[in-house]
């Protein structure tokens, strides 16, 4: 009797939520895909999501048979979870940005939102700071870019920090720059860049992120199903798209995901 989960990202960011998730139920069976042939979704419009992920969320459900999805993207949750729900009959669970516990964590008054460009021009994100950071200075900062070093770091390349330390510049930058003390990580791909985004800026900062949040969710959401039964399958990760490499197995592997399989669209 086993429970298994669907994480779903435009690429490997997800793996940041999927870490948390095992941490707290490390029995949970878990298939991820990646949807590399449509990334990076910071660059797409909301019509185009609302246009593929509820269709493709279908499909990847009925193939794979997840007992909970998780959208671990923050511009698909804030975009297409509406219409994701509506298309499957298992909950469905979306990424939020930790607005709430950045603005409870600062002590200057000022936090800042870095995601994908997508992310945080939503009324969405507006609609959480009007709700759990009023009175506080919030700067938005977007980035593609940093989407893509991610990525290249969880292929093996090397990270150049003077890229992540252009990416922030504008962010930290001026006398209400110098005042952020938390920012919220909000695209699932920046956690994997934790220890660079610190070593780029010399001011004391909290990155805070959702993963915790949500694997508290799976784990609720997971307490009120009964349990099905199964064959095994070994954790495996999905690619949309192109073919896998060694490289992009072996980041796969060490989050848990034994097998890479390349899905053609």
């Amino acid at each position: 009797m086993n429970f298994r989960a669907l994480i779903f990202d435009s690429g490997v960011g997800g793996l940041s939520v999927a870490a948390e998730i095992s941490k707290r139920l490390p029995a949970l069976a878990m298939d991820y895909v990646a949807d590399d042939e449509f990334r990076p979704y910071g660059e797409k419009t909301p019509a185009q999501l609302k246009a593929r992920l509820p269709g493709l969320i279908a499909i990847l459900a009925n193939m794979l048979s997840p007992d909970v999805i998780v959208i671990a993207c923050n511009t698909a949750s804030t975009t297409a979870l509406a219409g994701i729900r509506a298309a499957v009959s298992v909950p469905v669970v979306g990424v939020v940005p930790a607005i709430k516990p950045a603005a409870l964590a600062t002590r200057t008054g000022t936090i800042a939102v870095l995601g994908t460009p997508g992310t945080v021009a939503r009324e969405y994100v507006d609609d959480l700071i009007t709700d759990f950071a009023s009175g506080k200075d919030v700067l938005l900062q977007g980035s593609v870019n940093l989407v893509d070093i991610a990525e290249d770091k969880l292929a093996g390349r090397p990270v150049d920090l003077a890229r992540i330390q252009t990416e922030l510049a504008p962010l930290f930058s001026g006398r209400r720059g110098a005042n952020i003390d938390a920012v919220v990580l909000a695209c699932t791909h920046f956690p994997l860049l934790r220890d660079e985004l610190k070593a780029a800026v010399s001011q004391s900062v909290q990155w805070i992120d959702s993963g915790e949040a949500i694997a508290r969710r799976v784990d609720s959401l997971l307490g009120k199903l009964t349990p099905q039964d199964r064959a095994p399958r070994a954790d495996t990760a999905f690619l949309v798209g192109p073919q896998t490499n060694a490289d992009r197995s072996a980041a796969f592997a060490h989050f848990g995901f034994e097998r890479v399989v390349a899905l053609k669209p």
